[in-house]
């Protein structure tokens, strides 16, 4: 029986978990915590917490964070009264260690499990809802957008080739999975030393495809304080109708 057979469930009735990861350094950030970096009147993790609380497919919420924001982020929820929220765990050291702490809490009876890059505050109730349905339907889904510049190889600051883009696309987040296949597929990444950046990635490598679904240019990750400018823009352009 294959993985497909092993792990999907073809029901768009399955309940889901979001794991929220927001445990990084925010290294390009200059000093700024990016997920409590005000955007608009908000957080950057409130923004990203309100998306799932209010998406009816979301069923319950585990955030993961630093140790050292954990009673922050802890008190945000109550303040904010996230009531999905069930836990708020500490990270780990790579990305890959704050995923498997969050799997670990969800509860026994979800059937899927997206998991969202906490600075990714933009994201919609559309996309959240379509990778949940697609998830439900094939195993794992994840939103993506077309690459758009022209992409090069280098070699010592030389290019030696421009790469076909036709076939190209960014892979956001909620990266959507059945259950039982991403805690496999974590488990077995973190067994054979792969500190891997990205979830669709640990599935893939037990030969698992991931569907694509329609992601967006305003699902931006905040990386630099650049993106708390584009940010900002997003969100008047939303108020203002133009988006």
């Amino acid at each position: 029986m294959g993985l497909l057979s092993l792990f999907k469930k073809k029901t768009e009735e399955s309940r889901c978990a979001a794991v929220i990861v927001s445990a990084g350094l925010a290294r390009r950030m200059g000093g700024i915590d990016k997920v409590l970096a005000p955007l608009g009147e908000l957080p950057v993790l409130v923004h990203s917490l309100y998306a799932f609380q209010d998406c009816p497919s979301i069923d319950e919420i585990v955030v993961v964070t630093r140790e050292d924001l954990l009673v922050e982020v802890g008190r945000i929820c109550k303040d904010f009264a996230f009531d999905k929220v069930t836990k708020v765990v500490v990270g780990g050291m790579e990305r890959i260690h704050s995923v498997q702490a969050g799997l670990s809490e969800v509860s026994p009876d979800m059937g899927l499990i997206a998991i969202h890059d906490g600075a990714r505050p933009l994201v919609s109730q559309e996309i959240i809802r379509d990778t949940v349905v697609r998830a439900a339907l094939t195993g794992a889904a994840a939103p993506a957008i077309p690459i758009t510049d022209t992409i090069k190889r280098e070699n010592e600051g030389r290019t030696t080739e421009t790469v076909d883009r036709s076939q190209l696309w960014a892979v956001q987040t909620p990266q959507v999975f059945e259950a039982g296949l991403i805690r496999t597929a974590t488990q077995k990444a973190l067994d054979d030393g792969e500190l891997l950046t990205d979830d669709c990635g640990a599935v893939e490598r037990l030969g698992m495809p991931v569907t694509l679904t329609s992601g967006s240019r305003e699902n931006i990750k905040i990386t630099t304080p650049l993106d708390l400018v584009l940010g900002e823009a997003i969100l008047r352009a939303r108020a203002e109708g133009i988006l």
